[in-house]
């Protein structure tokens, strides 16, 4: 029997690189630049198995628990229009369920007032106390920011900038997202449109992410897919007790295409699959229009471009079906 090629990413040991910088910085704009893509390990004040637990138990949830949760788009009954859940919608080459999540702003805030729902407050499942979901969900989202924070700084030093290069960009109120995954299996009968070649079946399309960066715990699932530089779909090794971290359009756009927004895939592996994203993503108003690698002299001469309106297009276009038809604002 033929041994399984995968796509080797490069490892970063977090607790070590925060205590080297310099040498680090290197190793992560070397990963970036070159395939996307890079595994993190020994991360410091991180348990990947609250975020299993988590799904465990969101999952797990009856279906009336799950409907009062949905986006409008699948429950009209419901005001929530960006947060919340998501269902499997049968006859989509996308066969997943989700959950998302972003970190509350002030009621006052004059975005929310206007009815900017990149702030709609998250909602949350009744609780009866065998587990802290609320809790436990929050307390990661902040650790899995953080997490994403400091691989920027070791970016921006390994560019040769101040270690706080990018970190203006999220500062108050960023939008970013995170979000509960499983990925049931089709059982033999998948649509038409999720079948690829070598008869292999997706439960997610081809893809780049459209945020700044993605954090991924994938547990010890395999399935997720990368195109390599040489044009090869491999698929990439579970990173069992940390997380995989891949470039998103936006932090490619901001160096000139310098970083790699590698196309990605998930496969049916033939059982239910989980996984949990992080998608750092800035403030709605954040300009955007900048090249991190031009420097002072290209603001002079450049178009203001702010993240919200630039992503929204970017999800309109793509076409992904747990944000369709969101309304306008």
């Amino acid at each position: 029997m033929a041994t399984e090629e995968y796509f080797d990413i490069p490892t970063l040991d977090l607790g070590e690189a925060l205590q080297n910088p310099g040498v680090a910085g290197q190793k992560v704009v070397g990963a970036l630049e070159s395939v996307g893509f890079m595994g993190i390990v020994n991360i410091p004040d991180f348990d990947v198995e609250k975020l299993r637990q988590c799904c465990q138990w969101f999952f797990s949830q009856p279906w009336a628990v799950k409907s009062s949760l949905m986006k409008k788009e699948f429950n009209s009954n419901n005001q929530n229009v960006y947060r919340g859940y998501f269902p499997v919608l049968e006859n989509s080459a996308s066969r997943k369920e989700g959950f998302e999540i972003a970190a509350d702003v002030q009621s006052d805030d004059p975005e929310v007032i206007r009815g900017n729902w990149f702030y709609e407050k998250s909602i949350w499942p009744p609780e009866n106390g065998d587990f802290k979901f609320k809790e436990t969900m929050i307390d990661s989202y902040s650790r899995l920011h953080q997490i994403a924070m400091d691989i920027l700084k070791l970016a921006s030093i390994g560019l040769g900038f101040k270690y706080n290069a990018f970190e203006d960009l999220f500062k108050n109120k960023p939008c970013s997202t995170f979000r509960l995954l499983h990925y049931p299996p089709w059982d033999g009968n998948p649509p038409a449109n999720a079948l690829i070649e070598d008869n292999k079946v997706v439960t997610t399309p081809v893809h780049t992410d459209s945020c700044f960066l993605t954090l991924l715990a994938t547990f010890q699932y395999h399935g997720l897919e990368v195109l390599t530089p040489e044009g090869k779909w491999l698929p990439v090794r579970p990173n069992t007790n940390g997380l995989v971290m891949n470039v998103g359009d936006l932090f490619s756009k901001m160096v000139g295409g310098r970083f790699v927004a590698t196309q990605h895939r998930v496969l049916d592996i033939g059982i239910d699959r989980f996984s949990v994203p992080f998608f750092l993503e800035p403030r709605f108003d954040a300009d955007i229009g900048v090249n991190i690698l031009k420097g002072p002299s290209h603001e002079l001469s450049r178009d203001v471009v702010q993240y919200g309106p630039w992503v929204l297009k970017r999800m309109e276009d793509k076409g992904f079906f747990e944000f369709k038809n969101l309304p306008k604002f």
